[in-house]
């Protein structure tokens, strides 16, 4: 044992990565258990690919680089409402229960820090991401004609920078809500808002254009062009990329300073 991992004949080395692996294990075993919390994300935007998919895979619009209205509404729509109720919804609620049950609190006096946990839980909520986003597109390919984006890179980029927004607005709800029934009111009350304005129950064109322009600014509103503009090739707009980098950011800085561990 070399002498910078230990103090006085004690070993002060971290948790090494089994212990990481273990940690993520459990918590993704812990979601699967939660069938509530696996149905909303992964068959909520499936229910929509399909009922929309049907009416909007018929005949190429060439305004939109030759594409269906399935390419370019309904699937950047579908990918955004995966992040959003995973990140604003359901990582939020498992946060503030290990809060509220006092799991935070014990785990600081061990060696397996609380952060440990907040990092564990963001892997997981990663995968369930992932495999809503799989779903979908699967889904989207096989029975409805999707197509891959024209600059994938840059979808690929949206996605991520998207991700980390929803993710971020949800670690601000898990820092301010005091128990878990709050966390999942504030979670869905946020989500339908950002929706409402970013065009979940309709085109953003039927909107007043005061809140249009507002919706442009959230994390779903901005996202959803982003992800319709890589999707047929045309140039991000910067107030979209913008806004999800500032809303990145600012949320990520006040949860950090607001979140408590007990």
């Amino acid at each position: 044992m070399s002498p910078d991992t230990t103090l006085a004949g004690i070993d002060v080395r971290g948790p090494g990565p089994r212990a990481w692996v273990h940690l993520v294990v459990v918590e993704c075993k812990m979601v699967i258990r939660d069938t509530t919390g696996l149905i909303v994300p992964l068959g909520l935007p499936l229910l929509i690919m399909v009922m929309f998919g049907q009416g909007t895979t018929g005949e190429a619009i060439p305004d939109l680089g030759g594409r269906s209205a399935f390419d370019v509404y309904v699937v950047p729509l579908v990918l955004v409402m995966v992040i959003a109720t995973i990140g604003v919804i359901n990582m939020p609620s498992f946060l503030a229960s290990y809060r509220k049950l006092g799991i935070l609190k014990r785990l600081s006096a061990t060696p397996v820090h609380p952060l440990m946990v907040l990092v564990a839980q963001v892997i997981t909520s990663l995968v369930q991401t992932a495999l809503g986003v799989g779903l979908a597109l699967t889904v989207g390919a096989a029975f409805f004609g999707l197509r891959a984006p024209e600059h994938l890179g840059v979808a690929f980029g949206v996605f991520a920078l998207a991700t980390a927004s929803m993710y971020a607005v949800g670690m601000v709800i898990a820092a301010i809500a005091p128990t878990i029934n709050a966390s999942v009111a504030i979670g869905l009350i946020v989500f339908f808002l950002m929706g409402a304005v970013g065009g979940l129950f309709g085109p953003v064109d039927n909107l007043p254009e005061v809140v249009a322009r507002i919706g442009e600014f959230t994390p779903f509103g901005a996202a959803v062009p982003a992800l319709q503009s890589a999707w047929i090739g045309q140039s991000l707009d910067t107030v979209h990329v913008a806004s999800l980098a500032v809303a990145t950011s600012a949320a990520s800085l006040f949860a950090g300073v607001r979140f408590r561990w007990d």
